[in-house]
């Protein structure tokens, strides 16, 4: 007997964008779009279009880059959202305008102000609206948990006729139990007249942690596509985890005898590249992808792992592409077998970006013994996506400790010039800091500073992300390198230069240096760039 296919619809880019401290920028949203068509997802919610000049110009790019999967632009239950929407999202190979309106007493009373009969009107125009432009529509019945169900039955039968074919049953504020979830879903499925003419959809949010459990109870009770994002970012306590969904599917088939089209083995990948664009780090007890998910440290857990794997293991680490072998490269290695092992690990670069990165690795060989596919990943990621204007460090030196102010200089290349500055700080890195900000002379405030180590050993190379801003809005570097002075600083300029590609002041204009609270600079409001509406509400 063939299994049933379950639909994966991805909302990072969406639902999951808008959460405080994710939000991206166009290339970084076409990159993270194009490595979830990698994963296999079916359908992409690119975003809001409505929401911004900025919104609609990413969906719009991200409708005519990507080819395999289709792309929905969310939309209120307004004629000139739908519009925004479909001319967003119009020239993708498969479009989809997905609109939505509130159902329940609650958010019709104290938001919308109507009555159930004006909510359901609106929602007849407006899903037959959509129609008529976009050849599919997928309708929210935004709050579905708290709905009343005789009227949520009447309102799914009035969208399905008015040409919806998927119906999107969300727990928008992560209110409902399993138990909750499986009843609205088989309610509607079994009550619906119509219900054969459309899909039912689940959109769970993770509230009360039970966004997972919700989604999987809406399948087994009939729904067959499930909303999620990677790492179940999203508003508040996020949505349901899509590496979670998928490995649950694949683990406990016997269980949730489906198939979906995601390819698992690209999981550890997107989530790494989710990350490495937000600046965000994945939590190391965060399941699938946390650090520690395959790790083993008890001494009863490690002789049964020596014994079989599958006394502690009910997955592999390669199911969802977690590398458990490394080739060792060091500083004899070539510029063929690390390009190589770029192609192993995922990564298609042209010539001119492999040799750029080949040199950075021969600098890394000198430094450090051997390097691991961890040290080739964190160089692959510090140093894509470089910006049109370009500072480079050229050197440093530093003069610090404990009973001293600390001191920098810092000099930094622009094309064939090069730029020196003196600063000082409480500390080397702020100091370095500092120094920077003094040569670009372009003011910016330290949001967000966090280091880690790459692998392991005292030789290991350090990676510093950082979050930087001016009053245009936030920038995110990252830098790796054993010094973690270096780091700091790499991080910093590729901040800069994506801060300066988008606010480089006018030659000439004077703008002088500020001082840079590294530690107690006013944090910034992660939605100061872009007024999302009600888009979190569906």
């Amino acid at each position: 007997m063939e299994k049933e296919r379950i639909f994966i619809f991805d909302t990072t880019l969406r639902d999951g964008e808008q959460a405080p401290g994710y939000s991206m920028n166009l290339d970084e949203k076409i990159r993270m779009a194009l490595q979830l068509e990698s994963l296999g997802v079916d359908i992409l919610e690119a975003g809001f279009a409505i929401a911004s000049p900025g919104d609609f110009a990413s969906v719009q790019a991200i409708s005519r880059t990507v080819k395999k999967v289709t792309v929905a632009a969310l939309a209120r239950a307004l004629q000139k959202d739908i519009d925004a929407a479909w001319e967003a999202v119009k020239d993708a190979q498969r479009p989809r305008v997905h609109t939505f309106l509130a159902t329940s007493d609650i958010h019709l009373q104290y938001k919308l102000k109507m009555s159930r009969e004006q909510a359901l009107e609106k929602a007849i125009k407006m899903v037959g609206y959509a129609r008529n432009l976009c050849p599919e529509v997928e309708f929210s019945c935004e709050d579905a948990s708290r709905t009343d169900l005789d009227y949520l039955c009447k309102v799914v039968e009035s969208a399905i006729s008015a040409g919806a074919t998927i119906i999107n049953l969300p727990d928008t504020v992560g209110y409902a139990t399993p138990e909750d979830t499986f009843k609205m879903v088989s309610s509607v499925m079994n009550r619906v007249p119509n219900m054969d003419k459309a899909i039912i959809a689940v959109h769970c949010h993770n509230d009360l942690g039970l966004g997972v459990a919700n989604t999987l109870a809406g399948i087994k009770a009939g729904a067959r596509q499930a909303e999620c994002t990677m790492c179940g970012i999203g508003e508040r306590s996020g949505n349901a985890s899509l590496e979670e969904l998928a490995m649950v599917m694949r683990t406990r088939n016997d269980e949730y005898p489906f198939v979906s089209n995601l390819k698992t083995e690209e999981i550890y990948r997107s989530a790494r590249l989710l990350s490495s664009i937000t600046g965000v780090k994945i939590s190391p007890s965060k399941a699938i992808v946390g650090a520690n998910a395959f790790a083993h440290e008890s001494g009863i857990h490690q002789h049964g792992m020596m014994a079989n794997s599958l006394t502690y293991e009910i997955m592999t680490p390669e199911s969802v592409g977690v590398l458990t072998t490394s080739l060792v490269l060091g500083k004899h290695s070539g510029q063929h077998a690390f390009e190589k092992r770029l192609e192993d690990l995922g990564y298609t670069l042209n010539s001119e970006e492999v040799s750029r990165l080949f040199g950075e690795f021969k600098n890394l060989a000198d430094r450090k013994k051997t390097i691991t596919d961890k040290d080739i990943i964190a160089l692959a990621e510090s140093t894509s996506s470089p910006s049109a204007i370009t500072w480079e460090l050229d050197s440093f030196v530093v003069n610090s400790g404990n009973l001293m102010t600390s001191t920098a200089c810092v000099t930094l290349c622009k094309g064939e010039k090069k730029y020196q500055e003196v600063a000082c700080g409480t500390g080397p890195v702020y100091a370095s800091l500092r120094a920077v900000e003094k040569i670009i002379r372009h003011p910016f405030g330290l949001e967000d500073y966090s280091l880690q180590a790459v692998t392991e050993h005292r030789d290991a190379l350090g990676e510093v992300l950082v979050k930087i801003s001016d009053e245009r809005g936030c920038y995110r570097g990252r830098g790796v390198s054993t010094d973690v002075i270096e780091a700091s600083i790499l991080s910093c300029l590729a901040a800069v230069n994506r801060m300066l590609d988008e606010s480089l002041p006018p030659a000439g204009s004077g703008v002088k240096a500020s001082s840079l609270n590294f530690f107690e600079n006013d944090m910034l409001s992660e939605h100061s760039d872009k007024n999302k509406g009600d888009a979190h509400d569906a």
